[in-house]
C-alpha cells in the first residue's frame, strides 16, 4: 500500500501553492479541482493540474487529483482531461461525495477506457472514495467492495456534518452540547471496518483550524489510535505533526520487527507455534499485530536499530 500518513490538499488553480507543495514532506498530494476551485476557474485549473503533474518534481509522493463529484457538469471532463494529459504521472483519482457503488464503478470504467485508448498500463491508476454524507455512509460496504482499483476510503467531515445536521460550525471538533464520549466515534469506526474488510486504507478528513497544531494533533491521535492510516492536512504546519502521529515510535517499530524475526525463527527453524521474546509470549496473533506496526514503519521509511539474535543451544 502507498503511504498516506499525511495527504496535503492543494488548490489546482493556485500555481504558488502547487510549487510549494512539491517541497513539503507530505506522503500524498492531491491537486484539487473540486471545493478549492471556483466554478469559473475549473476549466483552467485542469490545465494547471496537468502541467504540474507532468513538469513538477513529486519524488516520493503519491500523486492524486480530486475531481468534481458526479452530480456536477465538470466530473467527466475532469477525468478525461487529467488522465489523458497526465495519466503517466498520476497515481490515483479521488472521487468526492461517493454515494453508492455505481459512482466508483463509473470512474473505474472510464479510467479503463482511457488507459486502453492512451496505451497506459491497465488498472495502474487507483481510486480513493470520499464518504461525505449519510447516504454514502449507509452504502459504505458496497462502495468499499465496488472496484479493484479502490485503495482508500476517506472521511469528508464538513459535508458529512452538514448532511446529518450536526450542531457545529467547527469542522473536526465535538459539537456543542455533546459531553459524553466522541460524536465521531461511530462514523470513524464504520469507515475503518469497511476499509479493513476490503483491504483498503482508511484516511481521516481535515481539521479546519489550520493554525492550531496542538488541536490538530489531538484530533489526529484519535483516529490514529483507532487504526486509521493517515489524515488530510490543509496547511504545511500540520504535515510534520501528522507524519509523527501516524508513524510508530522507534521502539515500537524495532519491537515489531523483532517479533516478526523471532516468530519466523521459532516456527520455521524450531517448529514451535508459540515461544517467548525476552519475557513476552509471542504467537500467531502477535505476528499479525507486529505486521501492522512494521508495515507502517517501513512505509514511513524507518530503519530498525535492533536485530534478533537466535538463542544458542
Amino acid at each position: 500500500m502507498r503511504s498516506r500518513r499525511t495527504t496535503l490538499a492543494v488548490p489546482g488553480s493556485n500555481p504558488r501553492f502547487i510549487e510549494k507543495a512539491q517541497g513539503l514532506p507530505a506522503d500524498e498530494i492531491f491537486l484539487d479541482l473540486e471545493d478549492a476551485v471556483a466554478p469559473s476557474a475549473k476549466e483552467a485549473a485542469r490545465k494547471s493540474v496537468v502541467a504540474a503533474l507532468n513538469e513538477g518534481d513529486w519524488t516520493g509522493k503519491v500523486r492524486t487529483v480530486r475531481v468534481n463529484d458526479l452530480n456536477t457538469p465538470w466530473a467527466y471532463r475532469d477525468v478525461i482531461e487529467v488522465v489523458e494529459g497526465a495519466g503517466a504521472n498520476l497515481d490515483a483519482i479521488l472521487l468526492p461525495k461517493a454515494q453508492d457503488a455505481t459512482h466508483v464503478q463509473w470512474l473505474d470504467r472510464l479510467l479503463t477506457q482511457i488507459e486502453a485508448a492512451m496505451g497506459y498500463e491497465p488498472g495502474r491508476i487507483g481510486i480513493e472514495a470520499q464518504i461525505e454524507d449519510a447516504r454514502g455512509m449507509v452504502e459504505i460496504d458496497a462502495i468499499a467492495a465496488s472496484s479493484p482499483r479502490l485503495e482508500a476510503l476517506v472521511f469528508g467531515p464538513g459535508d458529512f456534518m452538514a448532511s446529518i445536521n450536526m450542531k457545529t460550525l467547527v469542522v473536526g471538533e465535538q459539537p456543542p452540547g455533546y459531553t459524553e464520549g466522541d460524536a465521531y466515534h461511530y462514523i470513524l469506526m464504520r469507515i475503518l471496518l469497511s476499509a479493513r474488510a476490503n483491504d483498503l486504507q482508511a484516511i481521516d478528513g481535515p481539521y479546519f483550524n489550520v493554525r492550531d497544531v496542538d488541536a490538530f494533533t489531538r484530533v489526529a491521535r484519535r483516529s490514529a489510535a483507532l487504526g486509521f492510516d493517515g489524515k488530510w492536512v490543509l496547511h504545511p504546519s500540520q504535515v510534520e505533526a501528522g507524519n509523527e502521529v501516524f508513524s510508530p515510535t522507534q521502539d515500537d517499530y524495532d519491537h515489531a520487527e523483532l517479533i516478526l524475526d523471532a516468530y519466523d525463527h521459532y516456527t520455521r527453524v524450531e517448529g514451535r507455534g508459540a515461544a517467548t521474546l525476552g519475557d513476552e509470549m509471542i504467537d500467531e496473533a502477535s505476528r499479525k499485530m507486529a505486521l501492522v506496526v512494521s508495515a507502517k514503519g517501513r512505509a514511513a521509511g524507518m530503519a530498525r536499530t535492533k536485530r534478533f539474535d537466535p538463542p544458542t543451544a
